[in-house]
Order: C-alpha cells, then structure tokens, then sequence
C-alpha cells in the first residue's frame, strides 16, 4: 500500500491549518504553519477560487490526513458508516474516532496518530489482554487498551508515567498504569476534529 513520505508539514500548509501529524513540533513555534501560513509550492501565495467540488474534496483529503488514512481505507469506511443507522457524516466520524490508533493517541499514549499506528504495529499494547499489531482495529465500549508489561520499562513510557493528560469524556487513563478504557462509544458532539462532515458525504453521493 503506498503511503505519503514527504514532509507531513507540507499537508497540514495545504489545508491551512493543523492535522497535528508531528506530536509536539505542532504546538511550538517550529510548526511550519506558523512560519508559513500558505499552501506548498511557487504558487502556493496566489489566490485561487474554489469550487463546491474542490470544497467537498479538500474536506475528504482533510478527514484522511488527519487520521492518516489512505483512499481506499478511507473509502471502505465511508460505506461503512452508509450501511449503519443514522446519520452518516456522524457514523463516519464515530467510526474513525473508534480506530484503535486513534484512542491511543487520544490516550496520551503517543503523541501523534502516526506515531500511535507505528507503536501498535511494533506490538506495544494488548487489547483487552491480547496482543494487538492492527492500527485500524475499532474498539467498543467496555475495551481496555494497555501498554504490554515488557514495553512499560522503555524511556517513552515511563516519560508518560508522569504526565497530566487530559482525555475525552468518553475514555479514562490511568498513566500509573499506562492503561485506557473506553467508557462509552463517542458521539458527534464528543469528536472536536474540525471537519465538515457533509461536505464528504456530499461528494461520495454524487
């Protein structure tokens, strides 16, 4: 499967704001966002119009960057969440807060979504007891997510053990522990990733 290589800076200046995709460089004055508040390229400066199509597609590329998902993964989860009563921008949006990278990087555990899916494939946490080396695995209410006894001794763990972290109202994180639990499934009024949901669903519906 092909996956992006260049600088992850550069996404986050092509949709003009933060995906967060480089864990603690985003919040300080190195974010290329920060320094250049404009797209990537000699013409990233000019003014450009937009049609409803291209704002329909920046939005889907948005949702994909910032939980690193390629098209075809991306896609799949779209009719996904068609297939599910309800709403589907806010069954989408459900359902890629439930990937499981996500709720590590929600957990505090790591501090970035890539840096969460690289963590969970090297096979440094356990899924209600069991190992687990699946990224895009969806957890359920009552799941427990634990870094693996073996693990909790390297430098990026016990760092954590430290730490204040502040997670959403639908999980808890005991960091003595090193050990999340899914309280409840979110809702659409939990999820605070700015992304237009509609504008997606407008564009695979045409």
């Amino acid at each position: 499967m092909a996956r992006y290589t260049a600088a992850n800076c550069r996404l986050c200046r092509r949709e003009g704001q933060k995906l967060f995709l480089k864990g603690d460089r985003c919040y300080g004055a190195k974010c290329a966002l920060e320094r250049k508040n404009y797209a990537p390229g000699q013409h990233g400066q000019g003014r450009k119009k937009t049609s409803e199509y291209g704002l329909q597609l920046r939005e889907k590329q948005k949702a994909k960057r910032f939980y690193g998902l390629q098209e075809t993964q991306f896609r799949n989860l779209f009719e996904k969440a068609a297939s599910r009563k309800g709403v589907t921008g806010d069954n989408l949006l459900i359902l890629l807060e439930s990937r499981l990278d996500n709720v590590v990087y929600r957990l505090g555990l790591a501090s970035s979504r890539k840096e969460a899916r690289q963590l969970i494939v090297h096979s440094h946490f356990t899924l209600n007891g069991k190992k687990v080396n699946s990224p895009g695995l969806e957890v359920k209410a009552g799941d427990v997510i634990k870094v693996k006894e073996k693990s909790q001794s390297s430098p990026k763990f016990k760092e954590i053990k430290d730490m204040q972290i502040t997670v959403p109202s639908w999980l808890t994180v005991d960091t003595e522990k090193l050990e999340g639990k899914v309280v409840a499934l979110p809702t659409r009024a939990d999820i605070d990733t700015p992304i237009a949901e509609h504008l997606i669903v407008e564009l695979y519906s045409k």
